[in-house]
């Protein structure tokens, strides 16, 4: 008897709790402090990719998700000899995303970051089978990482991407340089490259500007492929460097020769990404820090929100920075 009058009271007593009361305690219960996990995958470690990571990072901190608080990161980086690695290279290099992506997919992290084509391109449809939200960066054009559109990243993902407008970019040298119709552009077979120069050349046409390129390997010198666009005066007016990892590598080496052989030539330089570029007159894409910031942000409609990553849209940096 006194078990039931005891249960009766405490039904009473709950039922005479303010509604404000009962929703104050829910709001609190969802609200307790909890510590997230991300998994962060790439192929190399360049510097660009680091900016981007600092980025999201910096994003997610200004939102009070904080590392050594509230927040475990665990980085993951697939070393590849980008300058020497051939077929069997890649191939083992595809298995090891494809391990790496297993296991991120085993681990259930809160979400998975991927940071460049490689990464997202191959351990995506892991991680989607896995079930794990996952938020890409530093990626050049989405379709070349398995994307529906350059807005829809498709199921299981979202992200942020480099690609910018190139008609803005030619825009911008064009205001710089109006009688400029003949530019040079080395690249290797880098997806990032091989996508931005085809974008310059079609931006080009409505300008009167023709882009002619040379394609490299990722271990030769630059020298050699800017002789013949150059062609003793008769050739190209103006250099372009693109979105290429072949910039960056060997303390940017390739670089640095193109400098020494514009500046002999009074041929002016141009980067189409923001890659210190000795003597170049004007830098004009996207910048690795905001795009990564702006995964960021959709990593905190994920985490926070409890978004579904693929209802939400793919971002990129509007307007192109612009140095000269």
């Amino acid at each position: 008897m006194k078990k039931i009058l005891g249960l009766l009271a405490s039904l009473m007593l709950f039922f005479a709790v303010p509604s404000w009361a009962l929703e104050m305690l829910s709001t609190q219960s969802m609200e307790a402090p909890r510590t997230y996990k991300i998994e962060v995958l790439q192929v190399t470690d360049i510097g660009p990719y680091r900016e981007a990571l600092n980025g999201f990072l910096k994003t997610l901190r200004d939102n009070g998700i904080k590392e050594g608080e509230n927040l475990v990161v665990n980085r993951v980086i697939i070393d590849f000899d980008v300058e020497n690695g051939g077929f069997w290279d890649r191939l083992s290099l595809l298995g090891r995303i494809r391990d790496e992506a297993n296991r991120v997919a085993s681990a259930k992290p809160d979400l998975a970051l991927t940071i460049g084509t490689p990464a997202t391109k191959y351990a995506r449809r892991i991680l989607e089978l896995g079930k794990i939200p996952t938020v890409f960066t530093a990626v050049a054009n989405p379709l070349d990482a398995g994307a529906t559109s350059m807005s829809d990243a498709g199921t299981g993902a979202t992200g942020s991407t480099l690609h910018i407008d190139m008609a803005n970019s030619m825009k911008m040298l064009k205001q710089i340089f109006p009688s400029i119709t003949r530019i040079g552009m080395v690249h290797t077979d880098d997806e990032n490259g091989v996508t931005h120069v085809q974008a310059a050349r079609d931006s080009g046409v409505p300008f009167g500007v023709t882009v002619t390129s040379q394609q490299v390997n990722k271990q030769d010198r630059i020298v050699p492929a800017l002789k013949p666009l150059y062609n003793e005066g008769s050739g190209v007016q103006l250099f372009a460097v693109p979105l290429d990892t072949y910039y960056a590598m060997r303390k940017f080496e390739p670089t640095n020769d193109l400098s020494d052989f514009a500046i002999e030539r009074n041929i002016p330089i141009v980067a189409f990404a923001l890659t210190p570029v000795p003597g170049a007159v004007l830098y004009v894409g996207a910048d690795f820090g905001v795009v990564g910031s702006l995964a960021g942000k959709q990593a905190l409609k994920i985490l926070k929100q409890r978004k579904v990553a693929d209802t939400l849209p793919i971002l990129r940096q509007e307007t192109p920075k612009r140095f000269s």
